[in-house]
């Protein structure tokens, strides 16, 4: 038996953010990054939206790129000062990831770190509070996703929380939050999602419901990720939804050696384009189910007996 989870609900388009003013609650707090959002006026617009919904809200700030388990743990501590019924997470994959891990510690007080990343090991959640994210960029998807990655920097090790529990349970998808991407940013979360579809794609735990999503996620990167760096805003709204697709994908057919490699040295190195630029280089994955399978033109791929030996030759791929 396999099993297929995504967010209950998933806003998406223009204005999508205000969706926040219909969530039922009396408490939420908003986890944030650095100032981006604050900067460009989203951090005003949630809170406000969700006092409109009647709502107190506090405000959790300054969570840094590649989360640390120690702002886990001071998150975890604000959440069970404060006792939310509703975790917003608004911004990249590290806000909310670091949302997703303080809210298994907000709800189990004497969970430990170690025990948070036993795979598919979190015991039930929703007891104290449900989960919102927000995303601002195209590419981790962590709005749909059941994964988390926390970086423990004494041991230089990326560790990843896995858990259908932590797959949140509202997912604002608005396109007007990606277009404060800087073009390096569009780049790098662009090929992370353009991975993440391809990973998922020939993951050996695919099925007929991820495949679909994963396939029309690469066929969306591949016509619009040049034009989203290039500026044209309608590509970047495109690759908003594409990055959300692959998302939804990969958290329900898992990844591969590409992501289990950029893991190490991303705790290593600041620059996560290692993750897509790894790609190349893992050559031998599996074949798809049928036989007459193909990714988009200009992407082509090698069968060879029982293994399938790949080489992509897309531009965005060569990019």
């Amino acid at each position: 038996m396999a099993r297929f989870t995504l967010p209950r609900d998933l806003y998406h388009g223009p204005h999508a953010l205000e969706a926040l003013k219909t969530l039922p609650g009396k408490r939420a707090m908003i986890c944030v990054g650095g100032g981006s959002m604050k900067r460009f006026g989203f951090l005003d617009r949630a809170e406000a939206y969700l006092k409109e919904a009647g709502m107190e809200v506090e405000l959790f700030e300054g969570i840094e790129p590649d989360p640390s388990v120690e702002t886990v743990m001071k998150g975890a501590a604000a959440m069970e000062k404060f006792q939310p019924d509703w975790i917003v997470a608004i911004g990249g994959g590290s806000p909310i990831d670091a949302a997703k891990a303080m809210w298994i510690k907000y709800e189990y007080p004497d969970i430990t770190f170690e025990d948070m990343c036993k795979v598919f090991g979190i015991p039930p959640l929703r007891r104290k509070a449900h989960f919102c994210a927000i995303s601002s960029t195209s590419g981790t998807a962590t709005e749909v996703t059941a994964f988390s990655i926390i970086t423990d920097y004494q041991k230089g090790i990326k560790y990843p929380i896995a858990d259908f529990e932590i797959t949140p349970d509202v997912a604002i998808v608005d396109p007007e939050l990606a277009h404060t991407m800087p073009k390096k940013l569009v780049a790098h979360t662009g090929m992370d999602a353009m991975t993440h579809a391809i990973e998922a794609y020939v993951s050996t735990a695919n099925c007929d419901f991820t495949d679909p999503l994963a396939l029309h996620a690469i066929e969306m990167i591949q016509a619009d990720l040049v034009g989203s760096y290039n500026g044209d805003m309608d590509k970047r709204d495109a690759m908003h939804n594409a990055q959300c697709l692959a998302g939804m994908a990969f958290s329900n057919a898992l990844l591969g050696i590409v992501h289990s490699m950029a893991h190490k040295t991303g705790a290593a190195f600041a620059d996560y384009g290692a993750c897509p630029r790894s790609l190349p280089s893992t050559r031998r994955i599996r074949p798809p189910r049928h036989a007459t399978a193909s990714l988009p033109t200009r992407c082509t791929w090698a069968a060879r007996t029982t293994t399938r030996r790949s080489r992509c030759s897309s531009s965005i791929c060569a990019a």
